[in-house]
């Protein structure tokens, strides 16, 4: 039996060496890592990207998809500081963008960051009351409804023919509020 076997495997035992080494590594990774979510949550988008890019062939393996996903939450922030709006309605064009790619959180961030400017805006209203049909948040989704009737009645015609709403076709509520005239 060589020097370093074990008598009952005949395989070469571990003496640690390097064990150390990659222990270390792991540590400067994990540290970086956690920096890099600083610097995400500090807002400093570019930093933040270059490190999760960097630390993705760094990081073990279970941290990978999460540098990846990071990295792309730092893109998207980066874009989305970038887009500058003209007018309320070229703002929610866009919101309504995110909203038919299944981007709902973004889609509502953008409602609300419409909203915030223009409360007044009767198809922002409308816009988040489809969002909540989609989602199924019927109770969001009427008193929506209700304050972009209330700032536009037209807005009643137009969800009585509009399919973005066929979950709340079942709801009482939903047909009080668009044929308030029936008996």
């Amino acid at each position: 039996m060589e020097d370093g076997q074990t008598a009952a495997t005949g395989r070469k035992k571990s003496t640690g060496a390097g064990k150390g080494e990659g222990h270390a590594a792991n540590t400067t990774a994990l540290h970086g890592f956690s920096t890099a979510v600083q610097l995400l949550q500090q807002g400093k988008f570019d930093k933040a990207l270059a490190a999760f890019e960097k630390l993705e062939a760094e990081v073990p393996t279970e941290f990978r998809e999460r540098c990846r996903m990071y990295a792309t939450a730092c893109r998207r922030q980066m874009q989305r500081t970038r887009l500058k709006f003209e007018t309320p309605e070229e703002h929610f064009d866009f919101a309504i963008s995110r909203l038919n790619t299944g981007d709902y959180e973004e889609a509502r961030d953008e409602f609300a960051a419409i909203l915030a400017d223009y409360p007044q805006a009767d198809y922002v209203y409308y816009g988040l009351a489809v969002l909540e049909a989609m989602l199924g948040r019927t109770q969001e989704c009427l008193a929506s409804l209700t304050q972009s009737i209330e700032l536009n009645p037209r807005n009643r015609m137009q969800a009585r023919v509009d399919n973005d709403f066929q979950s709340m076709l079942d709801d009482p509520r939903f047909t009080e509020l668009l044929y308030p005239e029936a008996p």
